[in-house]
């Protein structure tokens, strides 16, 4: 007797059961070299950072840290590489995933074959949107949180101060929203232009542009402290890791000089006799303070997120009224 499956038990066989179906099944199946790309890029990223803090802690502990205070900040090759990489996260991402999303499509004629199949041209973009923005909001998550992680009980012994760019922008929510904000106006440039090549070209010039415009903005996104404190005395603890923006002297009535208004003279002699002449009696120090860094990131990250929905219902608008 024949042991050979006939054609009607094949048939009847039961297919495999799938965690996805239909749309979101096709767009995870056309785009799973990039998400899987993505996922990958995420887990080494934090493979990268946990092998890191563990070496800063093991060179910490070996000094007698914290116990017995730093001379100077603690800086490595793996340190800079993390920073750097991490800064390039969202220039990354916008390129090769924003910039490629829908030109791609455009370019080599998908676009046009989809929308006039069943699936409503909004709904099959809808799809397209929601799985590239997850996968840029769980690597943007996960590596700022992990960089936070890293970042936090170890702040004293970084090269780097809390408002530069290495660390403000790569801890916390700032790091996610740039990702996504980048991201989304990679996904409208690729819509307008249609080609994929240039698309990434002007998405790299433009994130580029965005990284520098957010580094000269970000001291704006908190409102700067004043303090006054006796001429000759230490500064106070809370201007310990302040930003400071600007300094004067001032006199007792509360008149502002500029900070080497005397001590720019020649001798002491005439330092003493401009003090005394103009009554100068505190120094004055216009700063943000790190405490207001939570909030600042937030704020910003708010910002990028809104710019974010902007160029979502731009992309949205635009392919509602104009073929793809």
């Amino acid at each position: 007797m024949s042991t050979t499956p006939t054609e009607a038990s094949r048939t009847d066989r039961k297919p495999r059961p799938r965690l996805l179906h239909g749309l979101n099944w096709l767009v995870v199946r056309q785009h799973r070299a990039s998400i899987l790309a993505v996922l990958a890029l995420t887990a080494l990223g934090a493979l990268w950072i946990v092998y890191q803090r563990g070496q800063m802690h093991d060179a910490l502990v070996a000094v007698g840290w914290p116990k017995k205070p730093l001379d100077q900040s603690m800086s490595s090759g793996g340190l800079m590489l993390t920073v750097n990489a991490l800064s390039a996260l969202p220039v990354v991402l916008a390129v090769f995933l924003g910039a490629t999303l829908i030109s791609t499509d455009q370019e080599h004629g998908t676009a046009q074959l989809v929308t006039t199949q069943s699936v409503s041209r909004r709904r099959w973009l809808t799809t397209k949107l929601f799985w590239c923005y997850l996968m840029v909001t769980v690597c943007g998550v996960g590596l700022s949180a992990l960089f936070t992680w890293w970042w936090e009980p170890y702040r004293s012994a970084f090269s780097f101060v809390w408002y530069s760019g290495p660390v403000f922008d790569n801890t916390g929510p700032v790091l996610p929203a740039l990702c996504l904000f980048l991201t989304a106006a990679g996904i409208a440039i690729g819509l307008l232009l249609r080609r994929v090549l240039m698309s990434m070209v002007v998405t790299f010039g433009f994130a580029i542009a965005v990284e520098v415009a957010w580094g000269l903005v970000r001291e704006s996104l908190a409102s700067p402290r004043m303090i006054n404190y006796p001429l000759n005395a230490n500064p106070p603890a809370e201007l310990d890791d302040m930003y400071e923006m600007d300094r004067w002297v001032s006199s007792s009535d509360g008149t502002l000089f500029g900070y080497f208004h005397c001590s720019g003279l020649k001798t002491e002699a005439a330092a003493n006799a401009c003090v005394k002449e103009n009554g100068i009696v505190d120094n004055v120090v216009k700063y943000l303070g790190y405490d207001q860094m939570p909030a600042m990131q937030w704020t910003g990250a708010g910002f990028l997120l809104l710019g974010t929905i902007a160029l979502t219902v731009f992309t949205l608008w635009w392919t509602s009224r104009r073929p793809l």
